[in-house]
């Protein structure tokens, strides 16, 4: 392959005729608008919520009493079924017991934000087309 096939395949990525500068610019973009989006999001947590109050305790039980399992035989199906339970649950619990938040700002800051987003992807699309 010569250098101007390798030329060529730079300026058609995918075998379109889009573009690596174009795909790359919209990806910039993209990942410009999504920070910023992503930066005016705030999540704090709060109290565990699962059986009634500060029943995190309970929700270890499972997964202690499978991992106690697959010490003993690391085959036992049901050693596998509370401990990977057991992580679900906690995981669970974790993810329903965020509060997440969008800080206030302005509406220029929005639109621009949601522009740079929209508008990486619409050129990475347009490279791929």
């Amino acid at each position: 392959m010569d250098r101007w096939e390798r030329l060529e395949r730079l300026e058609r990525p995918g075998g379109t005729r889009g573009g690596l500068g174009t795909f790359l610019l919209g990806m910039a973009l993209a990942i410009a608008g999504g920070y910023l989006i992503l930066n005016q999001v705030q999540v704090t947590s709060g109290y565990w919520h699962w059986w009634g109050t500060n029943t995190f305790g309970l929700t270890l039980i499972p997964l202690l009493i499978g991992i106690g399992l697959l010490f003993n035989d690391g085959k036992s199906p049901f050693g596998w079924l509370l401990a990977i339970g057991g992580t679900v649950i906690i995981f669970a619990g974790i993810l329903t017991s965020m509060e997440i938040y969008i800080r206030s700002t302005s509406l220029y800051n929005v639109l621009i934000m949601l522009i740079l987003f929209v508008a990486g992807l619409g050129l990475m699309a347009r490279s791929l087309r």
